[in-house]
C-alpha cells in the first residue's frame, strides 16, 4: 500500500511538471557578446551606459563582465544611476564608481547629453538597460542623445538587446506631435511601440528620428551595432523569456510593473486625485483614494466590458505618498486577454467612471500638472477633448490613429 501510494504521488508529481510549459531560455546582448568573444571591443577603450538591469541570467553585472573582459573605461549613468541609487527624478552627481574605480558621467544631471569632453578617452560606447516599452521612460531618450553625442564626435554606439516586456505585438497610443517633444516624449513613436530597445535604436538612427530633446535639431546618424538576442519571439512577455527580472528603477519591481506602467502612469502624472499603487506593493496595478466605493468603482468598470480586462475591489494602505497611513479603496485591473485588452486606455475608463461615480475632475485639481500629462501623452489632444465628458469613446479614434502606419514603418527594423 505504501509503495502504491508513494508510486501514485510520483507519477502525479511527473504529470503536473509534464503539463507546465517550459520557459523559453532567452539569451540577453551581453551574453551572445560574451559567446562571440566580446567581438568589436577587443582592443578599444570601453565606455558603457548602464544600470543595475544590465546583468546575464546568472545576474552578474554588465559593468563586471567587460572589465574583466576588455578595456572598460568610463561608466554614463541615466536616470537613478548606474548601481540605482538615486530615487525617480533625483539628480544624478557625476563621480567615481566604488567598486570598480571608473569615472561615472551623469546624464540625468547638469546635462542629459553627454558632452564632448565626457567622451574623450572611448572608442566605442555600448548600452546596456532593461527597457519598459513606452515611450515616457527616459532611458531610450537618454540612449537617443548619447547616440547623437556619439554621432557627433564619429564614435560607434553597441547596444545590446534585452526583451521588450510587454512583448514585440502591443503598439497603442498616438505619436508625438510638434510642440510636445521632451525628454518624456523624445522620438515620433507612439506610447507603446512594439520593439526591442535594440531595434528602436536602428529605427531612430535611420529614420531621422534621433533629433534632440526639442525635435528641432538636425538628425545625426551614428555609426550603429545592436547585438541581439537569442530566443526571443514577439509574442513572448518578460515572464514568458525564462530571464531573471532586475528592476530597471525603484517603481517597476516586477515584469507585471512594467505591464501595468502604460495602463497607469498617465494617471499617476496627477496629484489630488488617484493612487495607483505606488507607495504599496502593487506599483501601477491599482486605482483608489479613500472617498471611492470599491465596490461600486468596480461594478461601474465592469459595465464597459473592456476587452480582456477584469477588476476587482482593493483596499490598502500606502506606506509612503500622498496617502500615506491612509486606508483607500478601488480596484486592481488584471489582463484575461492581452492580446485583446487595450492597455494603455485603462487608465481612460477608470477616469471615465470616477467621473460619472464621483465627478472627480483631474485636470482641475492638479491644475499644475497638466503640461506634464500632455508632455507624456505626447499631445494636447486628450486632455482637452476627454475633459470635456470623460468619454473614452472621445479619445479611442485619436488615440490608435498612428498605430497602422507605425507598424508599417517599425517592421522594417524589426530583428525577430
Amino acid at each position: 500500500m505504501l509503495f502504491r501510494n508513494l508510486l501514485g504521488h510520483i507519477l502525479c508529481a511527473a504529470a503536473l511538471v509534464a503539463s507546465v510549459p517550459a520557459l523559453a531560455q532567452v539569451k540577453p546582448g551581453i551574453e551572445v557578446l560574451r559567446d562571440r568573444g566580446f567581438e568589436g571591443l577587443q582592443g578599444k577603450r570601453v565606455g558603457l551606459l548602464t544600470n543595475p538591469s544590465g546583468v546575464d541570467r546568472q545576474l552578474r553585472s554588465t559593468v563586471d563582465i567587460l572589465a574583466e573582459n576588455v578595456n572598460l573605461v568610463a561608466l554614463y549613468a541615466p536616470e537613478h544611476g548606474v548601481r540605482g541609487d538615486i530615487w525617480a527624478g533625483g539628480k544624478v552627481e557625476s563621480g567615481k564608481d566604488e567598486a570598480t574605480g571608473l569615472p561615472v558621467h551623469s546624464l540625468y544631471g547638469a546635462t542629459r547629453q553627454a558632452t564632448p569632453e565626457m567622451l574623450e578617452g572611448i572608442d566605442i560606447m555600448v548600452y546596456d538597460i532593461q527597457d519598459v516599452g513606452t515611450r515616457s521612460y527616459t532611458f531610450i531618450s537618454c540612449l537617443g542623445l548619447t547616440m547623437r553625442s556619439c554621432a557627433a564626435a564619429g564614435i560607434p554606439v553597441m547596444v545590446l538587446d534585452r526583451p521588450n516586456p510587454l512583448g514585440g505585438l502591443k503598439i497603442e497610443g498616438p505619436v508625438v506631435r510638434q510642440g510636445f517633444f521632451s525628454y518624456v516624449s523624445q522620438y515620433r513613436i507612439p506610447y507603446v511601440y512594439g520593439l526591442t530597445v535594440g531595434e528602436l535604436a536602428r529605427l531612430i538612427n535611420e529614420e531621422g528620428l534621433n533629433c534632440g530633446q526639442k525635435g528641432d535639431q538636425k538628425p545625426l546618424k551614428c555609426n550603429l551595432t545592436v547585438i541581439p538576442m537569442e530566443g526571443w519571439e514577439r509574442s513572448m512577455t518578460y515572464d514568458k523569456t525564462g530571464l531573471p527580472w532586475v528592476m530597471p528603477s525603484p517603481n517597476i519591481p516586477y515584469p507585471r510593473s512594467a505591464m501595468c506602467y502604460p495602463s497607469a502612469g498617465l494617471v499617476g502624472e496627477f496629484n489630488n486625485y488617484l493612487n495607483i499603487g505606488i507607495g504599496y506593493t502593487i506599483p501601477f496595478d491599482a486605482f483608489a483614494a479613500e472617498w471611492i466605493d470599491a465596490g461600486e468603482l468596480k461594478a461601474r468598470l465592469d459595465s464597459y466590458h473592456v476587452p480582456g480586462v477584469a477588476w476587482r475591489a482593493v483596499h490598502y494602505t500606502p506606506f509612503y505618498g500622498s496617502s500615506a497611513k491612509k486606508l483607500i479603496h478601488g480596484v486592481q485591473y488584471y489582463f484575461t486577454d492581452y492580446e485583446a485588452a487595450p492597455i494603455t486606455l485603462v487608465q481612460f475608463y477608470v477616469m471615465q467612471a470616477v467621473y460619472e461615480l464621483y465627478k472627480k475632475n483631474p485636470f482641475e485639481l492638479s491644475e499644475g500638472r497638466v503640461s506634464m500629462f500632455n508632455k507624456v501623452c505626447g499631445t494636447d489632444f486628450v486632455s482637452t477633448s476627454f475633459s470635456k465628458r470623460f468619454r473614452v469613446s472621445d479619445i479611442s479614434s485619436y488615440w490608435n490613429g498612428d498605430v497602422a502606419d507605425f507598424r508599417a514603418l517599425s517592421q522594417k527594423y524589426y530583428l525577430y
